[in-house]
């Protein structure tokens, strides 16, 4: 199985950005940890990361037919943007949203997903590990269609 998993605006600021918020681990180390664990779970792993929504469109668009799955954590794009949710409904690549702090809890513009409508899940909150939750979801998904 091959996981695409995208990270949006300010997460390469991870450590460094409001850490009570979302943690100390900074945005290499999560890299790392995400990798050994689908390695150890038999799933390959390809990352990439932009502040800029047209690049997170295109790396979407560019996943079908190479990726089984995506996790993605579109940072504020997940209130913000239609035009990722439409790349994930284009595509059609079972796709679980992740974010780190729990966003039910924050600020009400923070309420909103657009990408939600487009995702067979979400994990919210569960810091950084929630990143693992997603692919154990995708994970399962492929092996129980």
């Amino acid at each position: 199985m091959k996981i695409l998993v995208i990270n949006g605006p300010n997460l390469n600021m991870l450590g460094i950005r409001e850490p009570g918020i979302y943690g100390s681990e900074n945005y290499n180390t999560l890299l790392e940890k995400i990798s050994a664990y689908a390695e150890k779970n038999g799933v390959e792993t390809c990352f990439f990361q932009s502040n800029y929504e047209g690049a997170l469109v295109d790396k979407i668009q560019e996943a079908y037919g190479v990726f089984d799955g995506i996790v993605i954590n579109p940072g504020a794009y997940t209130h913000t943007s239609i035009a990722l949710l439409d790349a994930v409904k284009a595509v059609g690549i079972p796709t679980v949203e992740v974010h780190i702090s729990d966003v039910s809890k924050r600020e009400d513009f923070r309420q909103i997903s657009y990408i939600r409508l487009g995702c067979i899940a979400s994990v919210i909150g569960h810091g950084t590990d929630g990143y693992l939750e997603a692919i154990d979801i995708l994970k399962e998904r492929s092996e129980n269609p």
